[in-house]
């Protein structure tokens, strides 16, 4: 024996030293692309739209406000100063602001020629130049706010810019941007994205980690009293959460938004494995038994419980691959691993270092803060007496529930995932007020007859159509297409008056500006196709949530299929904002399609376990509780469910019926002894329920400790998980025995 337990610390020992190296070869990640649902008819045609133009999100903007407007000369010469160095950066290609931005005005003698929109040279001027461009449906909302006291620099950047190149791109922006004396500045495009979020991400491992850290530690304390006993435990979590992140970077996995719930989830996880574990050891020495004795005990009734848990656990993670978004399948394969490292290591590690420990050096019994045998025994009896009353109770507590899913709200908008008190939160909110927002709205054309091409009058027209139905919607702005090139033309023939921004009236008109505009291909190049049978119009949507705009978007189709010509053109919307809307239909999915294989596989393994179908049946009842509760306070709460929320159902079963398991596990080894119903159920109190109780309180304290986060959606999913595995303990501690006595009387 002594030479299995020295073996088994070395083992580990190595397997820690390997796992700090690998540790540092993790990668962090954030690509809005990674929430695409893989496999999905209207990915594929978006992949394919994106390859006839560009992609939609290859843009920064810095936008600069003076509250006494920005139509003064310092401020102009300064934007301008900045707009011409932004052309320098790396990954920059394109870079466009007022002070470079040209408009087509016809000469006297005839022919068009280009004029700045805004002459900074000439300040008498700016009085004039403000009321024309905050007018000008070319430039406000776009490049001027619409009050006249924000400016924007448009930098389109390197296509599908990655992590590295993004993060020195803002770095060198920012440098750049404090040079000058701007009063405020504002950052808004998917290289500070990638940026902010990565930031995040980093900053929520390591609170996450501490805090937990911390938390175990006081817990440990409380319940051992001991140094010993508190610093097995401690050493055994920290280094199963050591081993599974040391395994993420030697397997190459990246970290994204979600892995601020790995540290909680392994120590929470690797907690519960330790305690159950410990206890167990701890009740076996108290018994008299020696250590040897005691430790084959623990690791035959305990081990093989944990063994079980572990296994439902993991298969609770497993069932998120069955989602068509990459980080949630990701986050569910990654959960389910650690999950097993952790129960690996409390097995072969934890119950290697207890053998050199009694249970006077593990525990402190005489100063214990809690009576358990008292209040387990009370739980007891208060089972016996009141079985209706707890049936009844349960059962109105299922109707609330329900009452509660049926206002579940999809409608999830981009600022609740936003983190709070950052930045990043205050220039998306920003953008969103004074101008058109981040999400991007696509609609793709595609013309119909071989003789005709995306810049014929037919074509054009009804595009023209398409247009300004989408103008008829507030929450879509700055709808652009390849008309504005003719509107731009037939305003600047009508001297530039405002009321001449339109499409020419007749097909002749419309001829003329045609053969200048084939003059200037190079303006025409991101809106039409190589072989001119494919445009776009492309606008942004603000962030009225996507249940919203959704409606919007059936009311846009249903305009489309009624009013215009299919033999001329088919309109189809796209874009990166359709894409990732269409996660909340495959969230509801999943979330049936993930529970259902997992209740499925549970009640096999019950069914191995037990070999009772009668028992299956009572160990999944009080199991379905948590998730109508955790369904229910979604609803009255008028919290959105969306991809990152969805992971807690899985999370609550997998971890909920561990408390199942361990509770029938030893009522069926207490029946197996010789003893009758009753003293079966109080033995399993006394002994089992101290021990869940226990964990629960950790994993309902370990959760919370999310509330240190500044990623809502994570404040949501650890307020859902420590609430509803509160309600699994009840609902074990309560209807386990009820279920019992009802269904399997002596």
């Amino acid at each position: 024996m002594n030479n299995l337990r020295l073996l088994s610390i070395a083992v580990f020992s190595i397997l820690a030293a390997l796992s700090v190296y690998f540790i540092f070869q993790l990668k962090f990640t954030f690509d809005f692309e990674q929430f695409f649902p893989q496999g999905d008819p209207d990915l594929e045609f978006f992949m394919e739209f994106r390859e006839k133009f560009e992609p939609d999100d290859n843009f920064l903007f810095v936008a600069v406000r003076r509250e006494q407007g920005i139509f003064d000369k310092k401020f102009l010469d300064d934007l301008h100063d900045l707009t011409l160095k932004c052309r320098d950066l790396t990954s920059v290609t394109k870079v466009i602001s007022i002070t470079n931005t040209k408009f087509p005005i016809k000469l006297p003698i005839g022919g068009f020629t280009a004029v700045n929109a805004v002459n900074r040279n000439k300040p008498e001027g700016f009085p004039r130049d403000s009321i024309r461009l905050v007018e000008d449906e070319r430039m406000a909302g776009r490049l001027i706010s619409k009050d006249g006291k924000t400016a924007v620099v448009f930098m389109k950047t390197v296509d599908n810019i990655q992590q590295e190149p993004a993060e020195k791109l803002m770095a060198d922006v920012d440098l750049l941007v404090n040079t000058y004396d701007f009063e405020q500045y504002h950052y808004l495009g998917r290289a500070n994205f990638q940026k902010e979020i990565v930031r995040m991400q980093k900053r929520e491992i390591i609170v996450s980690a501490i805090v937990s850290g911390i938390l175990v530690m006081l817990v440990m304390f409380l319940i051992f009293r001991k140094p010993a006993g508190i610093l097995i435990s401690l050493v055994s979590i920290g280094l199963g959460m050591l081993l599974f992140m040391g395994l993420l970077g030697a397997w190459g996995r990246e970290l994204n938004a979600m892995s601020a719930l790995y540290p909680v989830l392994m120590i929470i996880v690797g907690t519960s494995d330790v305690v159950h574990i410990m206890s167990k050891y701890i009740d076996e020495l108290g018994r008299g038994n020696p250590r040897k004795d005691a430790i084959i005990v623990t690791i035959k009734e305990i081990g093989l419980a944990t063994l079980y848990t572990s296994v439902t656990t993991a298969i609770g993670f497993a069932t998120l691959m069955t989602s068509k978004v990459p980080p949630i399948k990701a986050f569910g394969l990654n959960a389910a691993v650690g999950v097993m490292v952790a129960y690996i290591t409390v097995l072969f590690f934890t119950t290697a270092l207890l053998t050199y420990f009694d249970k006077d050096q593990l525990i402190n019994t005489k100063n214990s803060l809690f009576k358990w045998d008292k209040w387990m025994s009370n739980f007891y009896l208060f089972t016996k007496n009141n079985p209706r009353r707890i049936m009844w109770g349960g059962v109105g507590l299922v109707a609330i529930c329900l009452l509660g899913i049926s206002m579940v709200s999809t409608n999830y908008r981009l600022t609740t995932n936003m983190p709070m008190g950052e930045k990043i939160t205050e220039d998306f909110m920003f953008f969103e007020r004074e101008f058109s927002g981040f999400r991007p709205f696509e609609i793709a054309v595609s013309v119909q007859q071989d003789t005709l091409e995306v810049n014929d009058y037919k074509v054009v027209k009804e595009i023209a159509k398409l247009e300004n139905h989408l103008r008829s919607y507030p929450a879509i702005q700055t709808p652009t297409s390849i008309t504005t090139i003719y509107k731009s033309l037939n305003q600047a023939s009508k001297g530039n008056r405002k009321a001449y921004y339109k499409m020419p009236e007749t097909e002749g008109q419309f001829m003329r500006y045609k053969k200048i505009a084939e003059r200037f291909p190079a303006s025409a190049n991101v809106l039409i196709s190589k072989d001119k049978k494919h445009t776009r119009i492309a606008g942004s949507v603000l962030d009225i949530g996507a249940d919203n705009i959704r409606a919007i978007s059936h009311k846009i189709d249903t305009f489309i299929n009624n009013e215009i010509d299919a033999s001329i053109i088919v309109c189809k919307q796209t874009g990166t904002g359709v894409i990732i809307d269409k996660n909340s239909q495959y969230v509801r999915n999943s979330i049936i399609t993930g529970l259902g294989m997992a209740i499925l596989i549970v009640s096999l393994l019950m069914a191995l376990l037990f070999r009772n179908l009668r028992m299956v049946i009572i160990s999944l009842i009080p199991n379905v509780l948590p998730l109508l509760i955790a369904g229910a306070i979604l609803g009255y709460a008028g919290i959105e469910l969306e991809a990152g929320i969805s992971i807690v159902f899985a999370v609550i079963f997998g971890i909920a019926v561990d408390d199942t398991i361990h509770f029938l596990s030893k009522y069926r080894i207490a029946r197996s002894k010789g003893m009758d119903m009753e003293a079966a159920l109080h033995v399993t109190f006394t002994e089992t329920g101290k021990a869940i109780c226990l964990t629960t309180v950790i994993l309902f304290f370990g959760f919370l400790v999310m509330l240190f986060s500044i990623h809502p959606p994570s404040i949501t999913v650890g307020l859902l998980i420590s609430a509803t595995l509160l309600s699994a303990l009840f609902g074990d501690l309560l209807f386990i025995p009820v279920l019992i006595r009802w269904l399997m009387p002596d």
